[in-house]
């Protein structure tokens, strides 16, 4: 058995969540606590989107699948990091040239989002035309380090070409001491049922 990496984001009151919107962070409600109830349980208030998490295609589509269409074998399966932290503002097709995306492949992408754990509201992601490339070459999954795997896009088209072309988006990702290179991944949304997301634990085994 490898090295086991998790590349999930810790999941607390004060942590990033999209924008700083207040609210869009966790709440940790105490229901049941000692001595009074003899024992302490906990109510989560949590966005679908929190943290490291997997995306449906009901996100962006009207007539989007939702969350438990995505196929555990498809989260469990190689994957590749790609070294992306040169990049400054956003992924464009020809940053994709050195890695050459194949088909099947599932890319996560390492960009310097993975350097800080505070919200970035010019974070980088994956523009159009890199979206275009990934679904042409039929890439089976596509995972970034920001919240999101667009921003600023009025008309979502980066969400929409992967979706379209049958790809998986994971966001949230934490990359910062991974090293570019396969891995199996272990991606495991909640088992929710009907929505448009589920938070996910992530991750890596060295191979």
């Amino acid at each position: 058995m490898g090295t086991i990496l998790d590349i999930s984001m810790p999941i607390h009151a004060g942590m990033a969540v999209y924008k700083n919107k207040e609210e869009k962070r966790p709440v940790f409600e105490r229901t049941s606590d000692f001595p009074a109830n003899g024992a302490r349980e906990t109510r989560l208030h949590m966005d679908a989107h929190t943290g490291t998490h997997v995306d449906a295609p009901l996100h962006m589509l009207p007539d989007g699948a939702t969350i438990e269409t995505v196929a555990i074998d498809q989260l469990v399966r190689p994957c590749r990091v790609v070294d992306l932290t040169h990049v400054e503002d956003a992924i464009h097709a020809h940053d994709l040239d050195s890695c050459d995306p194949q088909p099947g492949e599932f890319l996560l992408f390492k960009t310097r989002n993975s350097l800080s754990d505070e919200f970035d509201f010019s974070f980088v992601y994956v523009a159009d035309d890199a979206a275009q490339l990934l679904a042409s070459r039929g890439v089976a999954g596509v995972g970034v380090d920001g919240l999101g795997v667009e921003r600023a896009q009025p008309e979502h088209t980066t969400h929409k070409r992967l979706f379209a072309a049958g790809a998986i988006i994971i966001e949230g990702l934490r990359l910062r001491d991974v090293a570019p290179g396969v891995y199996r991944m272990i991606a495991a949304p909640l088992a929710l049922v009907g929505i448009d997301a589920a938070p996910a634990r992530v991750l890596l085994e060295t191979v």
